[in-house]
């Protein structure tokens, strides 16, 4: 028997105030003066808070040497016959003109270094870092295991290239004595990374529970490897954990030390004669790269940057701008009428 569309079932909504779309909505009746007044206001809150950014960044101190030109020498060499285990170091002196008050932060900087290739970003065991299984280097190519066959800890290509320079940081207290001004390895890290991401394996000791594993090698000296692992805290290194924090620009810096506020120190560094010792470990000159360390005081918006300070006060002129062009098409338009018969000129 043939059906008939009235036997068949019906395939539209009930008829609900809900499924029907009946139910009172609010519509926004937006004028002309309201829109006006929002793209006004919102250009005054970026303006004002651009100039207070860069009025805090601008109270901000920071100095930066570039040290790459004055260890090049003994860099080069120690490069070129590829001994990473002899120690190389320079002496950088400078002059600090007025006192940085406050906690004073040390950083080390580089110049073309890409930390965001994706090759780059996947060299790495996280079930390694956790300390669940030492072991684990199937992720970490190119560098997962030596020569001989045996797993590399910590592996892949982000820990090989680990930031290994040893910077010291000396006051000159009077003409003839140099104290080593007391810095923090501690509290440089971020929470989550020092607590949740990287763990050491559960073993209280640290050498049998990295036994029949190889430090990474590359320009990590064999000394410097064994000191992170037996002294340093192995997985949960501070220095570490800040590298394995991959930057998303070739430029960038991280923390290295903090000021600890003791002694001749308490107000922050003292103008006067300072000199950085640097132990020159890590190459830059191979892919043509710089490096430099930067001491900085932070204020309540963060450093000396001036980026988050420039960056409102651009959207708030441009927010301007565009507010003026409204209210001028609008001026130009008010008390006019259109009706459908106008033809509009293209």
């Amino acid at each position: 028997m043939k059906r008939t569309p009235q036997d068949c079932p019906s395939r539209l909504p009930e008829n609900t105030a809900v499924k029907q779309q009946q139910l009172p909505a609010c519509r926004l009746q937006l004028s002309a003066t309201g829109i006006l007044s929002g793209f006004f206001a919102t250009g005054v809150f970026c303006l004002g808070m651009g100039v207070i950014l860069i009025l805090s960044a601008k109270s901000s101190t920071e100095i930066e040497i570039n040290y790459t030109k004055i260890c090049a020498s003994c860099a080069k060499l120690r490069e070129n016959a590829r001994n990473f285990d002899k120690e190389c170091t320079c002496s950088i002196p400078f002059h600090l003109t007025q006192t940085m008050r406050g906690n004073v932060y040390m950083y080390y900087k580089l110049y073309g270094f890409y930390q965001n290739l994706h090759g780059y970003l996947l060299s790495r065991s996280n079930s390694q870092l956790l300390g669940t299984d030492v072991k684990d280097v199937e992720t970490c190519a190119p560098f997962s295991k030596s020569h001989d066959g045996t797993p590399i800890a910590p592996c892949g290509a982000i820990a090989n290239s680990l930031f290994n320079d040893t910077i010291i940081l000396s006051y000159k207290l009077n003409s003839s004595v140099h104290i080593q001004v007391p810095m923090l390895r501690s509290g440089i890290t971020w929470w989550t990374d020092k607590y949740v991401k990287f763990r050491n394996p559960s073993s209280s000791n640290l050498s049998s529970a990295f036994a029949g594993e190889i430090r990474a090698s590359g320009q990590c000296s064999h000394l410097f490897m064994e000191l992170w692992f037996y002294v340093w805290g192995g997985f949960l290194n501070d220095d570490f954990i800040v590298w394995m924090r991959t930057a998303a620009f070739p430029t960038f810096k991280k923390l290295y030390r903090r000021l600890s506020r003791t002694q001749h120190f308490i107000e922050g560094l003292p103008a006067g004669n300072y000199s950085f010792n640097v132990s020159y470990n890590f190459p830059v000159t191979r892919f043509q790269g710089e490096k430099s360390v930067v001491l900085s005081t932070l204020t309540w918006s963060g450093g000396h940057s001036l980026f988050l300070g420039l960056a409102y006060t651009v959207t708030g002129a441009m927010t301007w701008l565009a507010a003026f062009s409204m209210m001028a098409v609008h001026l130009k338009l008010k008390g006019k009428r259109f009706s459908p018969d106008d033809k509009v000129k293209l």
